[in-house]
This record gives structure tokens, C-alpha cells and sequence, in this order.
């Protein structure tokens, strides 16, 4: 049994908490994957990687309407895939032998499956062949432990459902060695709107299947009819299907079920993709074991300091988090760090306005409440909202989809969400996410600093002008910078 100041479970966000403050620690790390977690090897990196190529694709079919026309896209998938994954494998290598190197003599990593058998007791057990064929497992304590492990691809209990050379989740799909002819995805979330877009793109023959009765079930209503009117345009799907049955041949899987009205439904394609969600790996732990608490939807459970239920014992990132994020675990990694160096002195994640990103066709991007939120809470919100075709760069790209819509308090002025779809959302949603941060009003960021004509980022700004004003009695920031965003606005 090894005895360590420290250990730490996964190595995504968690492995960069070892580092100055921390060398004077003996560190264990426990990893039964790969290096670097979810966003660097099967999350964030990859599917981005293969959504820009996707992306240039889509730009390139509507180039027609700008009198641009170009032939049919050869895709290379094979050299797509070896272009992003020779990079990734490389970063995860490289990770990992540092970690295992001379430059963190007190780090000490165990590559294996760790679970807890005890209070603060973990075992790891390594897999069978290689060089680990004969180690037996480790038994290792700590004083203190951080849980970073992560979730896992969510496969239902279907009959006939099981994973396979034809059967994937998003960990795998992307490694697969040709491009599908024709591809079922069963979900209709995030994951499975980015793989539609990708492999649509590509040529793909894709069908999206979803028990539920939107897609982006979770977002804004005008963004989720948004996003479905564009997505029908582009692919085919099926909303309330209950699946009843997988077979999967040499050749391809079937779908068996039923409609929402209880008619025979089916449906064959040449691979699957399930992407229904992401759940923690809590129950893979054993953190029950350990006293640590979970949440009912299986979490590890936290308080704002990522403190679980047992002293010494803190959790982050996907493991505990609602908020399946990188740039989420990233922040909640940092918040840990600082607890555990200074223990007398804790400070809080800060959670009140997360934003995330959808990188389908169109772009998705939020921040803070949805319309239905405030709804069904009561409270009274204004509404903003300008197309990307009414500014002079919406013109230009001949932009029928997007859109940015603003909530804000109506007394205040202050904005309570944002909601962008269309060409960079993701980008183009950060001075709203800056302006609910700070504390800043809508009209303020509208009318106190300069927006570049023409350019795209005029389409927050125009949103944010049809806001009311705010009934607090507060005068707007004024000056040669609201002139230029008025005139902007008018589309001068």
C-alpha cells in the first residue's frame, strides 16, 4: 500500500493542478484511459477538427447564391482522420511521458482502473497484455483526493443494442476506416446535431432519430426551431421514435420501433451512431465506498468550494458538473488548486453565467437563462433580436439563418441570457457573455464603445439597441460612440 499527499483521478482538467506550490507533494495519479480526457481524445478537439472541414463544405454550397459555384467535394476521409488524430495521439503520448518523467520526480502514475474499496482507499487494477501483463493491482491512500474522472458515452438498454464494427458512440466513430454511405444517429442533442452536420457534409446518407420531439431540447425556442427548419433541409429525421430493437450484420443495422401514434417504425443505414448523452463515472469509481455523495442523475456530489461530502475528498469537471464543459472543469480545476493550497482561505467556482456552443449547421451559442426559463420562473425579461441578414455583413454573406436574441431585465437593463445562431456564434456570443459577467447593461455595451462597420459583430449590437430602455432611470452611456452605433444600426 502506497501513501500519497495527493491523489488525482483522471488526468483531463485535473492533470494541471500538479505544478508550482505542489512539488514539495507526493502526487499519485490514477488514469485508466488516455491522457488529457475527453476534450483532447474522443470530445472538444477531434469533433471540431472534423467539423471545420464540414463547415468549408457547407460555405462552399452556398456560395451559389453569391454567383460562386464550385463542383462536387471529394472527402478524404482517411486523410482527415490521420491528420487530427496523428496530432492528438501525439499530444496524449507526450502528456503522459511527462508526467511519467524525470521533470515530476514526485508525481507517481498509475495506469489503470482505480475504484474505491474504502475511506479514502482506492485499487488499481491494470489491463492484460503489454508490459502490464504480470503487475498486480495497487492499494493507495492519500489525505487528500481530487475527482476528475470524467463521463462516459451513454449506450441505452436496447435489445440487440451493443457496441460494434458497426455500432459506435462519438469515442469511436471518428476512428472508424471509411466514410459511411449512410449513417443513423440516434439522438437529438449536441453530439448528435455536430456528427449530422459532419457527416452530412461529407456525403453522408444521414438519418437522426430521437425519442424526444425537438432537437436542442434544452436550448431557446427560436433557437431550436432554428435549428430543426435548418436541419430537415439538410438530412432526415424523426422526432417521438421509440426503438424497440438493433440488428446489426456485416453490411449494416436496423432500427425497429415506434412512432409517437404506436405505427411500426424502421429504419437501415450502413453504420450507427448513438449519441443520447454523457453520464459521470461516479458508479465506475465506486465513490460510494469512500462516504462521497451523489446527486440523483448520478454526479459526484459538490459544494461551491468542489468540496464532495468527505473532508479532503474535491470533485470537478464532468465527474460533478452540470455543465459538461472543458472551459467549465477548466475553471473548476483552478478554483481547486487554490483550495488545496490554501485550505483556510477557499474561494468559489463561479457558475452564474456559463456559456457553450453547439458546432452544427448553423452554429448554436448561449449564455444564461432561455425564454422558457424565465418564464416558468416569472420573471419579467425584454426582448432583443436582429437577423444577421438585416446588418451590411449579413447582406454580403446573403445570411438567411442567423439570428442573435438578447433577455434583459426590463427595470435594470442588465441581460439575463443570450442566444445566437449563425455564422461564428460561438465567437460572436463573448461580448454578451463579457457584458452579463461584469454587471454591464445592455444599452451601455450598445452605446459605449465603437462596433466596426460593416462586420458581423454589428448583429449583437443591433440586438442589444432593441432592447427597451431600461425603466430604472438611468441615463445610457452617451458620446461620439453611440452616434457611430446608431448610425451603424440604421445601416449606414
Amino acid at each position: 500500500m502506497t501513501h500519497h499527499d495527493l491523489v488525482i483521478v483522471g488526468t483531463g482538467s485535473g492533470n494541471t493542478i500538479p505544478g508550482p506550490g505542489f512539488e514539495d507533494w507526493s502526487i499519485g495519479i490514477v488514469e485508466a484511459g488516455l491522457f488529457g480526457g475527453t476534450c483532447l481524445n474522443v470530445g472538444c478537439i477531434p469533433t471540431k477538427s472534423f467539423v471545420y472541414p464540414a463547415d468549408v463544405i457547407a460555405q462552399a454550397v452556398r456560395a451559389e447564391a453569391l454567383g460562386v459555384r464550385f463542383g462536387a467535394p471529394v472527402v478524404d476521409w482517411v486523410a482527415i482522420r490521420d491528420r487530427i488524430f496523428a496530432r492528438l495521439d501525439a499530444i496524449e503520448a507526450a502528456g503522459r511521458a511527462y508526467r511519467e518523467g524525470p521533470e515530476n520526480p514526485n508525481v507517481s502514475v498509475y495506469a489503470g482502473r482505480g475504484r474505491f474499496v474504502g475511506p479514502k482507499t482506492m485499487t488499481v487494477t491494470y489491463p492484460a497484455g503489454g508490459d502490464s501483463d504480470s503487475m498486480e493491482p495497487d492499494t493507495i491512500t492519500a489525505d487528500r483526493w481530487v475527482l476528475a474522472a470524467g463521463g462516459h458515452a451513454v449506450v441505452p438498454p436496447v435489445p440487440g443494442l451493443r457496441l460494434g464494427p458497426r455500432v459506435h458512440t462519438s469515442d469511436t466513430i471518428m476512428r472508424i476506416e471509411e466514410l459511411p454511405e449512410s449513417l443513423l444517429i440516434l439522438g437529438g442533442g449536441y453530439i448528435a446535431c455536430e456528427f449530422a452536420h459532419v457527416f452530412s457534409a461529407f456525403g453522408t446518407e444521414v438519418t437522426q432519430v430521437t425519442h424526444g420531439d425537438r432537437l436542442l431540447r434544452r436550448h431557446d425556442r427560436d433557437v431550436r426551431a432554428a435549428v430543426a427548419t435548418a436541419a430537415a433541409a439538410r438530412r432526415e429525421l424523426h422526432f417521438d421514435i421509440e426503438i424497440d430493437e438493433v440488428t446489426a450484420d456485416d453490411s449494416g443495422v436496423d432500427l425497429r420501433g415506434r412512432t409517437g401514434d404506436g405505427l411500426p417504425w424502421s429504419a437501415r443505414a450502413a453504420y450507427l451512431l448513438v449519441a443520447v448523452g454523457r453520464a459521470a463515472n461516479s458508479a465506475e469509481l465506486n465513490v460510494a465506498a469512500t462516504g462521497v455523495d451523489v446527486t440523483p442523475d448520478g454526479r459526484v456530489a459538490v459544494d461551491e468550494y468542489q468540496r464532495t461530502t468527505v473532508p479532503g475528498i474535491w470533485a470537478l469537471g464532468d465527474l460533478s458538473s452540470r455543465y459538461a464543459l472543458k472551459h467549465v472543469a477548466n475553471h473548476e480545476a483552478r478554483v481547486v488548486a487554490h483550495n488545496l493550497a490554501h485550505p483556510d482561505d477557499p474561494i468559489a467556482s463561479d457558475h452564474r453565467y456559463v456559456p457553450s456552443a453547439v458546432f452544427t449547421d448553423p452554429q448554436v451559442a448561449c449564455c444564461g437563462a432561455t425564454e422558457d426559463d424565465l418564464i416558468e420562473a416569472g420573471t419579467p425579461y425584454a426582448v432583443g433580436r436582429r437577423d444577421y441578414g438585416g446588418t451590411a455583413y449579413g447582406w454580403a454573406r446573403e445570411d438567411t439563418e442567423g439570428f442573435v436574441k438578447v433577455l434583459a431585465d426590463p427595470v435594470t437593463g442588465l441581460l439575463l441570457g443570450a442566444h445566437v445562431v449563425g455564422p461564428e456564434a460561438a465567437t460572436v456570443i463573448q461580448p454578451l457573455v463579457q457584458a452579463m459577467s461584469f454587471g454591464q447593461r445592455a444599452h451601455d455595451v450598445a452605446r459605449g464603445q465603437y462596433w466596426i462597420h460593416p462586420a458581423m459583430a454589428e448583429v449583437v449590437e443591433n440586438a442589444l439597441l432593441a432592447l427597451p430602455e431600461p425603466t430604472d432611470g438611468s441615463t445610457p452611456t452617451t458620446g461620439a460612440a453611440a452616434q457611430s452605433g446608431e448610425a451603424a444600426a440604421a445601416g449606414t
